[in-house]
């Protein structure tokens, strides 16, 4: 049968040999899936969304699959969902388990977004939140009723990264029978494994060191419980989540070199942040492995590593102007958000917003991110700034 050009440019006959093998794992993209008969529609719609089967390009590819499974083998996990972003995991998580009526709990060094999540999507369906001290048990477990669904766990705290009890607030919030998901952003599967703290959901920002590049966002959401897992799979499906193959393969590639590179920005992390807290102008260093940071004692029983975040606390005697000189003068630190990347960052912080007007540190607060640059250049950096806008009249 004669057919135009057009036609059998789309319904080419020819495919390619079976049997090609790389390092890197294939990038196969498309909505469309095709079956290879009607048969097959009908079973695989029996378990649509589920990781046995291709049925749309939304729910899956081998590619999406290929790197849901390496996640779970870098956490510790049996199930992975993935996510636009590491916030998308968390409201995922959040709406899949909560109904109206629920109660869910937050520690007060909460990622920013979690927070505004639950005062504005979850309140308007309904579901309460309060906020606990995390570096007091005793405080969560005033706060637990028989309306707690779910609590949220961070180790450490964002920005300020206090490191908590974290395996006693677990073991706390599940006598209470509440369900205790992680945000395992910082340990990345690699400080620590999630779920030997006996979480019962690891979510994590792909965004960050999983990726490495600082040109990706994307986040996951780990689970050992079937029963969790058929929960945010629904909630997965119904919100329309999905990654794109391009997307994934950036993840895929940086993957491979996770360890070495957290370990790098481990190392420079803390030389440096052991170097700032001898520097005039510093009051102190906020760093998990450093003593002059709350919770040490409990990071040191629970860690392996520290990633490569901390944050500093300018002297009160030192001016709002000369800080924003000070992060201006810097040559090897951007100015932005996220971290995780090959370029070190900064980022000044206001106190009273981010932890709603409870200002429990003195100072001017500064969080690094510590990228792979050279630990020598990356003090001179510093040193050159605090010299021309941080020393003291």
């Amino acid at each position: 049968m004669s057919q135009d050009i057009s036609t059998q440019l789309i319904h080419h006959a020819y495919v390619p040999p079976a049997g090609y093998e790389a390092v890197p794992p294939g990038v196969f993209k498309g909505s469309t899936v095709l079956f290879p008969n009607a048969a097959t529609v009908r079973e695989r719609a029996k378990a649509f969304g589920h990781r046995d089967g291709y049925s749309y390009g939304l729910y899956g590819t081998p590619t999406t699959y290929t790197l849901e499974q390496r996640l779970c083998t870098l956490e510790g996990g049996r199930h992975c969902l993935l996510c636009p972003s590491g916030q998308a995991a968390i409201a995922t998580v959040n709406i899949g388990l909560l109904s109206s009526g629920d109660e869910v709990l937050l520690p007060t060094n909460v990622y920013g977004p979690s927070l505004r999540h639950a005062r504005t999507t979850l309140s308007q369906l309904g579901i309460t939140y309060q906020c606990y001290d995390p570096m007091d048990v005793a405080d969560l477990q005033a706060k637990l009723s028989g309306r707690t669904k779910l609590v949220w766990v961070e180790a450490p705290g964002s920005i300020t990264m206090e490191f908590p009890d974290l395996r006693t607030l677990v073991a706390t919030a599940k006598s209470a029978g509440a369900i205790v998901a992680l945000d395992n952003t910082w340990g990345a599967g690699i400080a620590f494994a999630p779920f030997e703290m006996s979480v019962d959901i690891s979510v994590h920002a792909l965004t960050k060191y999983p990726s490495g590049g600082a040109d990706v966002l994307m986040g996951s959401i780990i689970t050992n419980d079937d029963k969790l897992h058929d929960k945010f799979r629904v909630a997965y499906l119904d919100l329309g989540m999905g990654v794109g193959a391009n997307d994934a393969e950036l993840v895929l590639r940086g993957l491979a070199s996770i360890k070495a590179r957290y370990d790098l920005h481990d190392a420079t992390a803390r030389a440096l942040a052991s170097w700032l807290a001898g520097q005039d102008g510093i009051s102190r260093v906020l760093h998990p492995a450093l003593e002059s940071c709350p919770g040490h004692e409990h990071w040191a029983t629970h860690c392996s590593a520290a990633a490569g975040l901390f944050s500093v606390l300018i002297d009160e005697s030192r001016t709002h102007a000369q800080v924003d000189a000070f992060c201006d003068r810097l040559q090897l630190f951007g100015i932005g958000l996220s971290w995780g990347g090959p370029m070190s960052l900064v980022m000044p912080y206001d106190m009273q917003s981010i932890r709603g007007g409870k200002q429990s540190y003195g100072g001017h607060l500064l969080r690094f991110s510590i990228g792979l640059e050279s630990v020598e250049d990356l003090r001179e950096d510093l040193a050159q700034a605090l010299s021309e806008a941080l020393a003291a009249a």
